[in-house]
């Protein structure tokens, strides 16, 4: 149905892909082929959704909700490809394309979903279905179709959703704006160091690279430590020099808070707009609207969990910090030199002293035995071959968007083709930061499509013929990361709207977090982790301490995270007139920290508001759900206690969550499809045990 005369036949978006699992082909995609290529998909879309909307004929499941998800093909293959584009591998073309598209998308959104006529016909179909005898996820497509056209303001009055239209065109086109700020701001951070000497504690690779990035900045002779989209930067851990650690976190702490590249003018009509929806909408707030549609139902829920998990965190951290006390003093003592007063630039660098004190392993021990490729293919691509039967082909004749990318066919255990999986780990000054989850094409039997999904790092690169070490958290991001691909390569769904990781904010993250097990699973560590020189396996004493260790310091990552989630809810609970100036955003950020009782200053919010993408750089995103991340910890930290009770690694139990959970997507309840497994509902026990939140749990968090 799709009309694409618009698109020159030269327009590589004119046809569906002809490459495995319609891959796109970068290898032909040029910039200048996306703007037109937006544009035709969006009345390609809007011609499919009209001729639904006029159909003489009464509304039936098959010719208005099945029809609507068929609709819209050429713009999803578009899109897919663009919104990960502008995501890994951006450039100033591109973002001044998606400047301009964002608000036309939006409004095109809109067009959709507060057309009357098209609403009429699902309206109908709703109150009808009890007697449709449509299967249970057809029976499920229809009632979320209803809820997401009830909540995107088909029930208001025209006036009502002209501003409906406006606001979201504006938010739209402030969380671009805010995105590409911080992408900015985040590279124009970076410190300079004019002194080898000044990186003292770093490694020779890790000093390689910064004068890599030196060079490609035409700084010769001096070294640039980039930056990561976080408070804490990885750097803070090694660094020597106080001054340097100093200068580090401050650059990052400190972006988006005046100068070039701030954002608080974003923030604040960002937040202003979003409440101002919110209660055009009906909602007491932007929180309380997000929330409705999640597993935890509501602000009380989630409030109620943060400020539960926060005393005992900060009470945790504080511990943790009077032992990093203990050691400055220890040192300075010891050294005849002046103490001083723990700094959040100090907390990594000391408490890793800690850790290598308490546990007699530090960092640079164990990274050796994390190359990356071993990481990858005898690590995380092992654990899910044990768990769950999957084979991975390295696919190197087919085209990527980058040189770096990395892909790879995937095989079920009887052979069959299943799907790609591409991997794009190392960091750019092009990419935005963090660690994500995408896909170029969902899984659909109704489409017939087979899942194409990409797991993004941001892993800084060597210079060549250097390996690529990574450290225990970058090990730890990588199963994380493939938590989610697996969620979307197990997809096994008919309608494209329930595909894969279509799930609550607060549920996706559930697959991720569990998966990050397998990481020190000992026959999955035993198998990867081995000397990138020597090939020699880790030895069991170094094994036993890197276990042992999975406790250490989770006071401060459980305060920096909840620091971060409360300022999410802070921000998104207010109601319409009365959010704050852009001239108040900062006291309004510290007076949020204080009321949670999570103002601990040597542990920062992972997040300060000027760069918290993950909230303010889209339209909705992780906006009053970055709660998400500890509310799906729950879930994973239950099914990792379900494993250990039900012998852990093996084919029967991967088969069953997968059965159960990973290939059902959204078709099914979230919170059903957990007791479907788990036998029971949620239990937070084993999650205060993993985070040493437990009463008397222990100093550092043992």
């Amino acid at each position: 149905m799709n009309d694409t005369n618009q698109l020159p036949s030269d327009n590589p978006f004119a046809r569906e892909s002809t490459l495995p699992y319609r891959l796109p082909p970068f290898d032909k995609i040029k910039d200048e082929h996306f703007k037109p290529g937006l544009l035709a998909g969006m009345a390609a879309q809007r011609k499919e959704i009209d001729a639904i909307a006029k159909s003489s004929a009464a509304p039936t499941f098959e010719n208005t909700i099945v029809a609507m998800e068929r609709s819209g093909d050429l713009l999803t293959r578009v899109s897919a490809a663009f919104g990960n584009l502008t995501a890994s591998n951006t450039n100033p073309q591109l973002e001044a394309v998606s400047t301009e598209m964002s608000p036309k998308l939006s409004a095109h959104s809109d067009a959709i979903y507060l057309d009357p006529a098209l609403y009429a016909r699902v309206r109908t179909l709703y109150e009808q279905r009890a007697s449709l005898q449509l299967d249970p996820e057809s029976l499920r497509l229809l009632e979320r179709t209803h809820t997401n056209f009830v909540r995107a303001g088909a029930r208001l009055s025209d006036a009502d959703k002209t501003q409906l239209k406006q606001l979201n065109e504006q938010i739209s086109k402030l969380t671009t704006e805010f995105r590409q700020t911080v992408l900015k701001g985040v590279n124009a951070a970076a410190v300079v160091v004019d002194n080898r000497a000044d990186l003292d504690g770093m490694t020779d690779e890790q000093i390689a690279t910064a004068a890599e990035a030196a060079k490609e900045r035409k700084l010769e002779g001096k070294w640039v430590i980039a930056l990561l989209n976080t408070t804490t930067q990885p750097s803070l851990t090694q660094l020597k020099n106080r001054a340097v650690r100093e200068r580090v976190y401050r650059a990052s702490t400190e972006r988006g808070w005046g100068g070039e590249f701030d954002t608080t003018n974003e923030i604040a009509q960002i937040v202003k707009l979003r409440a101002e929806r919110a209660a055009l909408l009906g909602y007491s707030s932007h929180a309380a609207y997000v929330l409705e549609d999640e597993t935890a139902l509501n602000a009380n829920a989630v409030n109620s969990m943060l400020s539960q998990l926060a005393p005992p965190a900060v009470a945790n951290a504080k511990r943790e910090a009077a032992d990093i006390q203990a050691l400055i003093d220890a040192q300075a003592k010891a050294n005849g030199t002046a103490s001083f007063k723990l700094e959040p630039w100090d907390w990594d660098f000391y408490a890793e002293q800690v850790r290598k004190a308490r546990y007699s392993y530090d960092e640079s021990e164990v990274r050796p035995y994390f190359e990356m490729n071993r990481v990858l293919v005898d690590g995380v691509l092992f654990a899910a071959h044990e768990l769950y039967g999957l084979n991975f082909k390295e696919r190197k004749d087919l085209p990527k968007y980058q040189e770096d990318v990395r892909v790879f066919e995937v095989f079920d255990s009887d052979g069959s083709q299943h799907g790609l999986f591409l991997v794009d780990w190392y960091a750019r000054s092009n990419k935005r930061g963090g660690a994500w989850m995408n896909s170029f094409v969902e899984q659909a039997r109704l489409l017939g499509t087979k899942p194409v999904v990409v797991n993004n790092l941001n892993i800084p690169k060597p210079p060549a013929g250097q390996p690529t070490l990574l450290t225990s958290d970058e090990v730890n991001t990588a199963f994380h990361e493939f938590g989610h691909a697996l969620h979307g390569l197990f997809s096994n769904v008919q309608y494209p709207q329930f595909s894969g990781t279509s799930v609550p904010r607060d549920f996706v993250e559930y697959p991720s977090q569990y998966n990050e097990m397998w990481m020190t699973e000992p026959r999955v560590l035993a198998n990867y982790a081995r000397h990138y020189q020597t090939g020699a396996s880790m030895p069991q004493a170094l094994m036993d301490k890197v276990l042992a260790a999975r406790k250490f310091n989770q006071g401060y990552a459980t305060t920096e995270y909840l620091g971060a989630a409360l300022l999410d809810q802070a921000w998104h609970q207010l109601p319409a007139g009365k959010t704050p100036a852009q001239a108040d955003v900062a006291k309004f950020e510290s007076d949020a920290l204080k009321a949670a009782g999570i103002d601990f200053g040597p542990v920062p919010p992972r997040y300060r508001s000027t760069y918290f993408s993950h909230v303010f750089a889209s339209p909705i995103g992780y906006s009053s759900g970055y709660y998400a991340y500890i509310w799906s910890e729950v879930l994973a930290r239950d099914t990792e206690h379900w494993f250990d009770t039900h012998g852990g690694l093996k084919r029967e139990n991967g088969d069953l969550l997968r059965q159960k959970v990973l290939s059902r997507g959204f078709s099914v309840d979230a919170l059903t499809m957990f007791r479907d497994f788990y036998g029971k509902g949620p239990e937070i026990g084993p999650l205060l045990e993993a985070r040493g939140l437990t009463s008397g749990g222990g100093t550092s968090g043992r």
